[in-house]
């Protein structure tokens, strides 16, 4: 996997450590009640994005979106490109009528995480 991302080069591996934290998150937030919590589960773009800002907020606060932005993640389409490089390279797998356009708009990023620009981290 880590050939996949360091070829595809458009966003680190710590971004996909996170997006893999993130899918956990959305699958126990989803799950939590099911009787039997083993196998797959699946869950929406927009749960998974959902999931990712509250993971992003609970682990960095006000410096999210710059935390986010240093790993070339600037739209919740950024994550959806994330998954769907996995799922191409048999990572991950979709539902029937999953798509990329899921990930689209999912929340604004200067909305969700607020305008801390005196806060973006340098390379």
């Amino acid at each position: 996997m880590q050939q996949v991302i360091a070829e595809d080069g458009r966003y680190s591996p710590e971004a996909f450590a996170f997006l893999h934290d993130g899918l956990s998150r959305a699958v126990q937030e989803v799950y939590t009640d099911q009787a039997g919590g083993e196998g797959q589960h699946h869950v929406s773009g927009q749960q998974l994005c959902h999931s990712l800002r509250e993971l992003a907020i609970e682990r960095w606060g006000m410096m999210a979106k710059a935390v986010l932005n240093k790993w070339n993640i600037r739209v919740t389409l950024d994550f959806g490109n994330m998954v769907y490089l996995l799922i191409e390279n048999d990572y991950m797998r979709k539902a029937e009528g999953d798509r990329l356009d899921d990930f689209r708009d999912a929340y604004d990023f200067e909305k969700a995480f607020g305008n801390y620009k005196a806060f973006e981290l340098k390379d």
